[in-house]
């Protein structure tokens, strides 16, 4: 297997390994990847799987056949639980990450563009006069 999936497949092992559905319930992987097992995984798990199968469909895929696959990699994702930043898996940057924060609702509202530049204009034509 080319090396741009194996840190989501060895994650993908680990949190197998360490799910109720095989230590407690006693089944093999494969059978806890199947219905209606996979139901009962831990939503990172879940996440971990539907990863991994978008990584391996990726590897067929025509239009990423020049810049390749690009895999996040286990420790990324460690990093972004452990940081609270949002991140996506195979969707480049992260729609929420750079986000204003926290809010309270009292903030002011942005200024129009259109009354911003005719303060602006105003302001030039009185000096102009």
């Amino acid at each position: 297997m080319p090396s741009s999936c194996k840190e989501i497949r060895a994650a993908l092992a680990q949190c197998l390994q360490e799910s109720e559905c095989i230590m407690v319930q006693r089944h093999t992987a494969a059978e806890c990847l199947r219905p209606p097992l996979v139901d009962e995984l831990p939503l990172k798990c879940q996440q971990l799987k539907k990863g991994f199968g978008e990584c391996r469909r990726g590897m067929i895929d025509m239009r990423k056949r020049f810049r390749g696959n690009q895999a996040v990699t286990f420790t990324q994702l460690q990093e972004t639980e452990t940081s609270g930043d949002g991140y996506q898996l195979y969707a480049g940057k992260s729609a929420f990450s750079g986000a204003k924060g926290a809010t309270d609702g009292n903030e002011k509202p942005p200024e129009d563009w259109r009354e911003v530049e005719n303060e602006k204009y105003r302001r030039e034509a009185a000096a102009a006069a």
